[in-house]
């Protein structure tokens, strides 16, 4: 894919709707945001070297998906409406052993497009052959922030292993030298990786300064089955071995009791609600969104992969949010259209180190342009319960990431091949599997 904008242009946004108000925003060729007010594009647009009419749109800024398995979209639609455990041994564990790097470049490459298609500008991945999801993410255009999936499964032998491969990724993205790609440590979860492994990846880390990302507490059998064998909730178990930091993300988060919110508070745990997996997948429990509110918890938003969800669209996902936390806790309040656009923009962007995650001058230009006019935003009474409520990625117009214009009035640059090629990576790889 190339780029729709030459890297390192200035871009000047005419005529956009920023917190209600008609404004211009001009960007410098570094991608930042230098200023914002009404009617300066007089002032930059001898300047700008792309321009772009807003046409009354509503510009905000990019969404953040905090938990995904980007290549999982190749298993889009594979294997659904199964008890969890037949699903996993039957359908996707079995798939997933004959991916190859190639299908995980095909599989992030689609991923990236359907995120830029629906207002996503960063996003965070696990999963394997994580260098050809960067090379992926590299020509795509998106920030993201990747996570080889550490599984030692209470193996010495495999552990080092996981090691080693963990170190390989975080060697290789850092000296890709793109501000745009991070490294991340990904310890799967408590129960697929044992206690040494857990602090090896937390001390690493630390030593890198870099991210960990991990699932925790998404089933009832998660938490019952670390009583049963270790005395001790996962929560517990993770920050014994110096999971949980500032710089962490947990997914899912479903089984927390009220100790457990105050503690990944405490230590600055970032979480991600990933509410449209947690209803496919019978999680039995909403991630307890109240107490982690009143505890001072960072909340963002997440889609998990494919296979169970089975889209990328974040608009969904905070429309999503919000009515299963009204359900489930039994409050019509609760989880408010602006909370669920906080958690998808703003959280998501600090929890990966992407900016505020706001439009300002200092900022880097991570925003989207979404149709004022369509039918989901008409009414335009309050925009943020349009855009949680009633919308869709459908309706997002111009995706925009670090300055860099990715999409433009619904044209993304190399779309058919991208569709082509995944496409034909998934028939490939489910051929495989089944001549096994």
């Amino acid at each position: 894919m190339k780029n729709t904008q030459t890297k390192g242009t200035s871009l000047l946004i005419e005529r956009v709707l920023v917190n209600g108000t008609l404004q211009d925003i001009f960007v410098d060729e570094t991608g930042v945001i230098t200023s914002i007010g009404v009617g300066i594009a007089r002032t930059f647009r001898g300047e700008a070297e792309t321009c772009i009419d807003g046409a009354g749109d509503l510009a905000l800024s990019g969404l953040v998906n905090t938990h995904t398995h980007a290549a999982m979209t190749l298993l889009r639609g594979f294997a659904d409406d199964m008890p969890l455990q037949d699903w996993l041994t039957q359908k996707i564990w079995p798939l997933e052993a004959h991916l190859t790097g190639e299908d995980v470049y095909w599989g992030t490459k689609l991923a990236c497009l359907e995120m830029i298609r629906s207002g996503t500008v960063a996003f965070n991945d696990m999963y394997f052959f994580m260098d050809e999801a960067a090379r992926a993410v590299d020509e795509m255009g998106l920030c993201a922030v990747l996570a080889y999936g550490f599984l030692d499964l209470f193996s010495e032998e495999k552990r080092e292993a996981e090691c080693r491969a963990t170190e390989r990724l975080v060697q290789s993205i850092h000296g890709m030298k793109n501000p745009r790609i991070k490294a991340a440590v990904g310890p799967h979860a408590m129960y697929t990786v044992s206690p040494e492994g857990l602090r090896w990846v937390s001390e690493f880390a630390a030593e890198k300064e870099i991210g960990i990302h991990v699932h925790l507490s998404e089933t009832e059998k998660e938490v019952t089955d670390a009583v049963s064998q270790w005395q001790k909730r996962p929560v517990k178990i993770l920050d014994e071995c110096g999971i949980l930091t500032p710089r962490t993300v947990a997914a899912h988060c479903c089984w927390l009791d009220g100790d457990e919110c105050s503690l990944l508070a405490k230590r600055g745990v970032h979480i991600s609600h990933n509410p449209a997996s947690n209803m496919k997948l019978a999680t039995g429990r909403a991630m307890p969104y109240h107490w982690l509110k009143e505890a001072g918890a960072s909340v963002t938003l997440g889609t998990d992969g494919c296979a169970s969800n089975n889209n990328l669209d974040l608009f969904e996902e905070m429309k999503i949010a919000s009515l299963l936390q009204k359900h489930s806790w039994n409050s019509q309040t609760l989880l408010p259209a602006g909370e669920a656009l906080a958690m998808a923009t703003s959280a998501g962007a600090k929890a990966l180190g992407f900016g505020r995650g706001v439009i300002a001058p200092g900022e880097p230009a991570n925003l989207i342009l979404v149709d004022s006019h369509a039918v989901c935003n008409t009414p335009l009474h309050h925009a943020a319960s349009n855009l949680v409520y009633s919308c869709s990625g459908n309706a997002v117009k111009t995706t925009i990431c670090q300055g860099r214009v990715l999409m433009k009035d619904r044209v993304v640059t190399g779309e058919e091949e991208i569709v082509a090629g995944a496409a034909k990576a998934a028939a490939s790889l489910v051929k495989r599997a089944r001549e096994e």
